[in-house]
This record gives C-alpha cells, structure tokens and sequence, in this order.
C-alpha cells in the first residue's frame, strides 16, 4: 500500500485563517468609525473651538470610546485594543510620511517606530508579548495602507 506522504494543507478556515479574516472584518469596523468621529474633531481643533488639551482629551475619550464599542459588542480586550492601536497607525498613516521626510528617514523607520510603540502600550496593559502585538500590528498596518 502506497502512504501519501504530503504534508496537510492548512485549512484557510483554521486557526491563523480566522485571526487573519477576524482582524480585517474588524478594521473594516473600526476604521470609519475612528475616521468620522476623527474628522470632526480635527474640524473643530483647527478652527479654534479646541485647543491642544482639549483636542488631546477628546482624542483619548473618542479611543475610549470605540474601545468600549467593541467590547460590548465580544470583541476580546487585547483584539480591541490592537485594532483600535493599528486603526490609529492607518489613519495617521500620511502624517508619519510628513515626520519622515521632515527627519529625512524612509517611511518605513517611522512606521516601525509608530507600530512598535503602539505593541509596547498594547503589551503593558494586556496580557500579549510585545513582539507578538508588533506582528499583528504590523500585518494590520501593512494591509490598509499602500
């Protein structure tokens, strides 16, 4: 009898498929939501209604906010809280562009540092190695934005 000896095919609907399908669904939530909701804010900081604490606390409670969402809504904590981290990493993906041309490093160096501080917060609040949340991050990062 002959044995086939291929390895197994790993099932797109197995545990890393539905992490992957998990995290994208999630950011198609939370991405508008975060941009809205930012949008607003950004209109009325720069029109003088808030100032920079202001802005900073509005910035905070509106996280706080979509944080909360998503975890009433059985999003885990650490999912929420990396999808709300990379959320902010996408959107402010053009102002990392500006920082880097103004310090004259690639992009990418400032994404780095954006998505590893962003793992370390992630990583001192909840109970998920930083370098694992670096991955997620980065994979999320690097899926919104082109």
């Amino acid at each position: 009898m002959k044995v086939n000896k291929r390895r197994p095919q790993r099932c797109r609907n197995g545990p890393r498929g539905k992490r992957q399908l998990m995290s994208k669904q999630l950011m198609r939530i939370v991405l508008p939501r975060l941009a809205r909701r930012l949008q607003r804010q950004l209109e009325s900081y720069r029109s003088g209604r808030l100032n920079d604490a202001q802005f900073t606390k509005k910035f905070e409670d509106l996280l706080q906010d979509q944080y909360s969402w998503l975890t009433d809504r059985g999003v885990p904590e650490v999912l929420a809280a990396i999808a709300i981290h990379a959320g902010v990493l996408v959107l402010s993906s053009e102002g990392l562009r500006c920082e880097a041309a103004e310090e004259g490093v690639p992009l990418e160096i400032m994404e780095l540092r954006a998505v590893r501080a962003a793992a370390a917060d992630v990583s001192d609040h909840y109970n998920i190695d930083a370098n694992t949340a670096t991955r997620i991050i980065s994979n999320i990062v690097a899926k919104f934005i082109s």
